[in-house]
């Protein structure tokens, strides 16, 4: 009696055929303030930016002090870097990205935090994409992301809207309007301001939010300066104004039902 073919284990399906060309653009991301390299970058990708001799970055300085830190293989005036800003223009940026079509790889770095999230990087990276380029994201940190895990309100709704208006009543008007969607959408609200103006932002949050909204305060996240405290405005408003001086922070807010 003849013996049944054994049954050959199912086939593990095969990944898409990658159709792209040439290197690859690096998306690195570098420290929100002062701190060990190793406390916010994996091994990997340290070795990974320290072999590159190419970037675009948002701020040489701020790129240059980057690599500086982690140690580079090449002296680092010969590492060239392409300081993109709100005048570059698309031919510019396609004419950085060049090399990448012969094998070369380049780095893309923001002034702090992730390349390309609420970063004019973003642009590089469609014309990447544009060209059929290859792009590879980096862990590292985000404030945006490191602040919502820490501030306890909605992780799966919520929106970054960059800087609120600098005019007071324009502001206020804008953060009740926020405030609204958070109340309708269950939807946490992200923003940042400049540092300086970091008092006049908290004060006007708690001027402007009713008291039953929950307020987070995320200061210089990943440094030895880092704070974080979520309260209801109610509560803030009985205290003390937390000490933000002209360090890095984040504003998140979930209104109630």
């Amino acid at each position: 009696m003849s013996r049944p073919a054994p049954q050959q284990a199912p086939q593990a399906p095969l990944a898409p055929k990658d159709d792209r060309r040439g290197g690859i653009l690096h998306l690195i991301p570098v420290g929100l303030g002062e701190a060990a390299p190793e406390l916010w970058l994996p091994q990997a990708a340290r070795e990974l930016a320290a072999g590159l001799t190419t970037y675009i970055a948002e701020n040489a300085r701020t790129a240059r002090a980057f690599l500086k830190l982690i140690g580079t293989h090449a002296p680092l005036q010969d590492i060239v870097i392409h300081t993109l800003d709100r005048k570059t223009d698309a031919a510019q940026m396609r004419a950085w990205l060049q090399p990448l079509l012969a094998g070369g790889d380049i780095g893309l770095v923001s002034e702090a935090g992730c390349p390309a999230v609420a970063d004019p990087g973003a642009r590089v990276v469609a014309l990447a994409h544009g060209m059929g380029l290859r792009v590879r994201p980096w862990v590292g940190p985000s404030s945006i992301l490191l602040g919502l895990m820490a501030s306890g309100l909605d992780g799966q709704r919520f929106a970054f809207h960059g800087y609120a208006p600098v005019d007071a009543a324009e502001r206020t008007q804008r953060l009740r309007a926020w405030e609204d969607i958070s109340r309708k959408q269950e939807q946490t609200q992200i923003m940042i301001e400049t540092p300086y103006r970091n008092a006049a932002l908290f004060e006007a949050l708690c001027r402007s939010l009713k008291g039953s909204t929950r307020l987070c305060v995320a200061r210089a996240l990943t440094t030895r300066d880092e704070w974080i405290q979520t309260r209801a405005v109610s509560d803030w408003n009985g205290r003390a104004a937390p000490e933000l001086g002209k360090l890095p922070t984040l504003f998140l807010f979930l209104a109630a039902r």
